[in-house]
Order: C-alpha cells, then sequence, then structure tokens
C-alpha cells in the first residue's frame, strides 16, 4: 500500500466520489432535448440526410430534437458574436442535453462546416458551460470506402467540449448509394447501427442528464474557486 500521505494536496478541497451523490430526489421529467449537427450544405446533403434519420429515431424514443441548419453560419471571428446564427447555435446548445454531429469526410477530415458550428459554441457563456457534462453521439458519411476519421476527429473535440461521448458511432460508407430518391435511407447493416447508436445516446442522456454536474466536478476547479473567493474577500476587506 501507498504511504497515506499528500503534501500537494489541499485536504479542504478533497472529495472523495460517493454513490449516494446520484440518487436523484426529483428526476426530470420532461423529454430527453437534442440538438443535432450535420456538416454540409449541399443540395443532397447526406451528412443532413443521416441526420434527419437519427432525429426520427430520437422522437420516436420520446426525446424533443431540434436540427440546427448551418446555412449562414459565418466563420469563426469573421462576424460578430451577435450574429443571428450564432445566437441560434448557442441558444440550442444551451437548451439541449445531448447532441448528435454528423460530418462528410473531405480529404480525410470533418468539414470546414463541421467545425465551423462546433468553434461558434464556447466552453463557457459566463456562468454556463453549453455542452459541459451533456452526452454526444458523432456519426459521419464517406463518398468511398468506410473510413472513421472524421467521427474520430469529432470525438476529439467532443472531449474537448467536455462531453460525455459514447462508445458507439456511426459510419456510412458510399453514402450516396444508401438513401432512395426520396431521402430516406434504405434498410441496411448501416441503418441498424444508426439505431444502435441512437438508442445508446438516449439511454446515456437519461442515466447522466440529472447528475451531470456532480459528474464534471473537478478538484482543480473547486480550487479555483475557493482562490477566486479568497481574492474578493481580501479585496473588500481593503
Amino acid at each position: 500500500m501507498f504511504e497515506p500521505s499528500f503534501p500537494a494536496l489541499d485536504a479542504e478541497l478533497f472529495e472523495v466520489p460517493a454513490q449516494e451523490r446520484f440518487a436523484v430526489r426529483e428526476p426530470s421529467q420532461h423529454r430527453p432535448r437534442f440538438l443535432m449537427l450535420y456538416g454540409s450544405v449541399r443540395e443532397r446533403s447526406y451528412s443532413r440526410l443521416l441526420t434527419f434519420e437519427a432525429a426520427r429515431l430520437l422522437q420516436a424514443m420520446g426525446g424533443e430534437v431540434r436540427v440546427f441548419d448551418p446555412a449562414g453560419v459565418p466563420l469563426p471571428d469573421g462576424a460578430p458574436e451577435t450574429h443571428p446564427k450564432v445566437q441560434e447555435l448557442r441558444r440550442l446548445a444551451g437548451w439541449s442535453e445531448g447532441m448528435v454531429w454528423c460530418s462528410p469526410e473531405r480529404h480525410g477530415a470533418m468539414s470546414g462546416i463541421m467545425k465551423a458550428q462546433i468553434d461558434w459554441i464556447p466552453l463557457a457563456l459566463g456562468a454556463v458551460r453549453p455542452t459541459q457534462g451533456k452526452t454526444l453521439a458523432v456519426m459521419q458519411v464517406s463518398g468511398g470506402s468506410q473510413s472513421f476519421n472524421a467521427v474520430n476527429q469529432l470525438r476529439v473535440l467532443g472531449r474537448w467540449m467536455r462531453m460525455i461521448t459514447i462508445p458507439n458511432q456511426s459510419s456510412v460508407a458510399k453514402a450516396f448509394l444508401e438513401f432512395t430518391d426520396e431521402g430516406r435511407m434504405k434498410p441496411s447493416a448501416y441503418y441498424d447501427r444508426v439505431v444502435d447508436v441512437m438508442e445508446e445516446l438516449f439511454k446515456f442522456t437519461l442515466l447522466t442528464r440529472d447528475v451531470s454536474s456532480y459528474l464534471v466536478d473537478r478538484y482543480s476547479e473547486r480550487k479555483e474557486t475557493a482562490a477566486e473567493l479568497t481574492k474578493r474577500v481580501n479585496q473588500n476587506e481593503i
């Protein structure tokens, strides 16, 4: 056993994780809220069609869904934060309890439109963190053989945005073959995987949405908050 000595630790701010902290006295009764983002503005966008299929499934499971249209989103720092599309995106991000990000793969990466949307969502808006502790599912479409470059990058971004990114994911190869002329996804193993991913996202959202604040509570941030409080008290005394 290690010696129980922690010279670098602030003992007053150290907490032992407790099972009882996950008990919820009054679970949320409203439908789980999901924001869907896709990464293409083409007239026949397969990332949009795949997102619509996922949205239908979440609605069928009882979720409340909003699909954000990226058309007109300015480049990050290319417009003020008051831009209407930026404000709409940030409002929806704050409203949601889970998200779905779906991008086409272009030149072995997510699309610029997909990245721009995520870049417009800050880690913090005052005291509000629009993404922290919320669930995330990632999907991609490819014009050629199956690839996972875009979903892997989206996972990195999800982690950076402090989201709970579920284990499952969807990657649809040769997407132009997987949808009917009317824009509906054909029966296939790819479609079955989308169902799996949405089921998992829904379950993770139900599991975590009422305890997300405890899940993301951090020693380092408690320490920073305590230091800020001490500083304010000292300033007031002066």
